[in-house]
């Protein structure tokens, strides 16, 4: 049984995942976290979401080392906001806890920061800007679009709910630095973040990443290889978050047995790599 800790538990992804969980034959969810300070402090996760008692109670973010020690999980899955994912990472670590990360927005500092961490406990992790199946089949196949059209030019246009905070995605920055690699060009130097007013022609390195937000858009990727006379365009649409605990279920599979002190990526999971 792999017994399993999920931080932002009465959340819209929390909510799913810990659903799914209970569905599958060989997990248990032993652990909700919370915000801290929580208004559902001690309140049973299953009532809370609406299901029924599950016998799991709420716990605040400010109780987490407490309670990992206490329940003890295998693996901690975080869908929360990037500043506290990072102090979540770095407890369940040292807690010796493996980890499951689907949060986005994390700035490279704070990516070096969750790296030392995971490396220096040797924990396993899977840490993921999107843990959709489809995404992960769309980023191998933009990768070996821009190997074969490289001097075409590259547009990535998002699109989410009006509730998300982080812009642009992670997916959408995920899938320009899959093509930056592997045209040998530097994301930071050629990145063009939206455009307004007269900003002259595009140059040829450009990678254009444009994000929409609004209604209820679960997630559109799309990345256009635009060249004179034709286009190519690639695009994964997210119908359902359930697309995205789908991927989670494989990746808590995956984690328990991955390499110890290495960060993984949702290729490592489906064998894409």
């Amino acid at each position: 049984m792999i017994n399993i800790a999920v931080t932002g538990a009465c959340g819209r992804m929390g909510s799913k995942i810990i659903k799914t969980i209970l569905e599958q034959e060989e997990m248990n969810v032993v652990a909700a976290i919370e915000s801290p300070n929580t208004p559902f402090e001690g309140k049973d996760v299953g009532e809370v979401m609406g299901i029924g008692e599950i016998g799991v109670k709420v716990n605040g973010a400010e109780k987490l080392k407490e309670v990992l020690q206490t329940k003890q999980p295998q693996v901690l899955v975080d869908f929360t906001v990037a500043g506290a994912a990072v102090n979540t990472i770095k407890t369940s670590s040292e807690c010796g806890i493996n980890l499951v990360v689907g949060t986005t927005g994390f700035s490279n500092e704070e990516m070096k920061e969750i790296s030392s961490a995971i490396e220096k406990n040797q924990v396993r992790a899977v840490i993921a800007p999107n843990m959709a199946v489809g995404v992960n089949v769309f980023f191998k196949i933009i990768k070996d679009l821009a190997a074969i059209i490289g001097d075409y030019d590259v547009e990535i246009i998002e699109a989410h709910h009006r509730h998300k905070k982080d812009a642009p995605s992670g997916t959408a920055v995920k899938a320009a630095e899959i093509i930056a690699n592997e045209l040998n060009r530097n994301l930071n130097e050629v990145a063009v973040y939206g455009r307004k007013g007269i900003v002259g022609e595009r140059t040829n390195g450009e990678i254009g990443i444009h994000a929409v937000r609004g209604g209820d858009i679960v997630g559109d990727h799309t990345v256009i290889f635009a060249g004179e006379g034709e286009r190519i365009e690639i695009v994964h649409r997210a119908q359902s978050r359930q697309s995205f605990v789908t991927g989670v279920i494989k990746a808590i599979r995956y984690v328990v047995t991955a390499k110890k002190g290495y960060v993984s990526d949702m290729a490592d999971v489906l064998g894409l790599n």
